[in-house]
């Protein structure tokens, strides 16, 4: 039996990105992968980030990616993280994010915040806001 690496993907609104997109590609180039794609959401913004995330999985599923999706609980990825985070489940993190200056996570030390939380290897992508976002 193959090894498959479980990764969790943390996006919201580089979901689609074309730089979280080569990152799963490159991710899957080193053995088989299955993604789990959390898309932190709040009340009243559910619906909204149900339809990113059904657009970002079917252009993973388009570049070979095997991916589902989960609306997290919150708009704070870290709660939502928390409330989904098993190591049983998963063995990677993955988090897709603005660069810095334009993203809320990194200004709230997102990655180091999920590392430690986890205790698990966190890997961090940086989206351009002008590129193509679903």
């Amino acid at each position: 039996m193959t090894w498959q690496t479980k990764l969790l993907v943390v996006a919201n609104r580089t979901a689609g990105s074309d730089e979280l997109i080569e990152a799963l590609k490159r991710r899957a180039g080193k053995g088989t992968l299955s993604c789990t794609v959390l898309m932190p959401s709040g009340p009243g913004a559910r619906e909204e980030a149900r339809e990113r995330l059904d657009v970002a999985l079917a252009r993973m599923a388009a570049e070979g990616i095997a991916a589902e999706g989960v609306v997290g609980i919150d708009q704070n990825p870290l709660f939502c993280i928390g409330e989904v985070w098993d190591p049983a489940q998963y063995d990677e993190i993955l988090l897709s994010t603005y660069p810095s200056g334009v993203s809320h996570w990194l200004n709230a030390d997102l990655p180091q915040r999920v590392a430690k939380l986890t205790d698990a290897p966190v890997q961090h992508v940086v989206s351009e806001p002008h590129r193509n976002v679903a």
